[in-house]
């Protein structure tokens, strides 16, 4: 079922900030999906995902080529999937607030110096919450 990525109730925010991994897919340059778990925040009122990797990853080359990518989280007859336009950046601030949404929802993340928040802007969010 699609969901307004604006009006998003109670329950569906609930299970955004509970401790669950998901599947981040992007497109690798080929076209195919490259899909890996990930942890992610969600900023309900940006309507943005942020991921933390390293650069040189696979998803974060994936998503300085730009285009779509959704993340997909399932816990029994609930799941998400979050999907927009995707990016990759090393803007310090961005990083940082990538960093304290991983820390919220999971654990403080080690130190690395070579940080890279993947953002997803959500424009369509389908699933059940």
């Amino acid at each position: 079922m699609a969901l307004d990525p604006a009006a998003l109730d109670d329950a569906v925010l609930t299970f955004l900030s509970e401790r669950h991994l998901a599947s981040l897919t992007t497109l690798r340059a080929d076209g195919s999906p490259h899909v890996v778990p990930v942890g992610f925040g969600y900023d309900a009122e940006a309507r943005i995902v942020r991921i933390i990797s390293f650069a040189g990853s696979q998803k974060v080359v994936n998503a300085l080529r730009g285009g779509r990518a959704a993340v997909s989280q399932v816990d029994g007859g609930r799941w998400l999937t979050l999907e927009g336009t995707v990016t990759a950046t090393d803007d310090a601030e961005r990083v940082a607030a990538a960093v304290a949404a991983y820390a919220a929802r999971y654990r403080e993340p080690s130190e690395r110096a070579d940080r890279v928040a993947i953002e997803i802007n959500v424009d369509r969010i389908l699933g059940r919450g």
